[in-house]
């Protein structure tokens, strides 16, 4: 919990998204809390930082931080523009913005018959613009055959990473859970009691629920149980 910074929520109910309970950010810490209490040795996560603002992303990132300062290694794939990535997923740029995007825009212009940005546009709406399959087709070129062949991509970067290293061994794990079954229905059972015991409301409505069902199937079964 501190190593995700959750030890001030740690008696608060998750809820329901976007109505009660933790924040859009605060959740997405504890999806991460909750995948490292496997105690992986590699964690995947799947654009961690989507549908947040800028504190909250930094915040989320920080304790991705925090994970792989322990010694874990975190993979985590970044949200971006569907128009930068083709059908099949060609990338057609992946490279430096430099300042106010001045390397994006000269690398886009350079691609003979692309038009050029107007002064005072936005670089990303220009970009997505000019990227389109619509120019694409209009231009007769392929975006992404462009980056291929461009000198940004690194082949032998690309090809020295996609290969193992001399030394390196395929991960192994010994068993499929990290904790014994007993030790499992043990966590499960503490969760649970503390869940309701946090939940007021919720069992004051069972403990409702089952006394008004007790009545009801009482009263229209009184006496029945004496008759053959």
């Amino acid at each position: 919990m501190d190593l995700v910074e959750l030890t001030s929520l740690r008696n608060a109910l998750v809820g329901l998204p976007g109505i009660s309970g933790l924040f859009t950010e605060q959740r997405k810490r504890l999806t991460i809390a909750v995948e490292l209490m496997a105690n992986h040795s590699i964690t995947f996560m799947d654009e961690p930082t989507s549908g947040l603002d800028a504190r909250a992303a930094a915040i989320v990132m920080r304790t991705v931080r925090n994970t792989v300062d322990t010694g874990r290694t975190a993979v985590c794939t970044i949200h971006q523009p569907t128009a930068l990535i083709k059908r099949g997923g060609r990338t057609i740029y992946a490279g430096p913005l430099g300042r106010h995007s001045h390397k994006l825009n000269e690398y886009f212009e350079g691609i003979s018959g692309t038009p050029k940005i107007k002064e005072g546009s936005n670089p990303a709406t220009w970009m997505l613009e000019v990227s389109s399959v619509a120019v694409e087709t209009e231009l007769g070129v392929d975006f992404a055959d462009i980056y291929e062949s461009s000198t940004l991509r690194n082949k032998g970067l690309v090809e020295e990473m996609s290969q193992a290293a001399p030394n390196a061994r395929d991960l192994l794990f010994p068993t499929k859970y990290t904790q014994p079954l007993y030790s499992q229905v043990l966590s499960c059972l503490w969760k649970q009691r503390i869940t309701y015991s946090r939940n007021s409301k919720f069992n004051n409505m069972r403990f409702l629920f089952t006394f008004a069902c007790a009545v009801f199937l009482g009263t229209v079964f009184w006496g029945v149980g004496s008759r053959r």
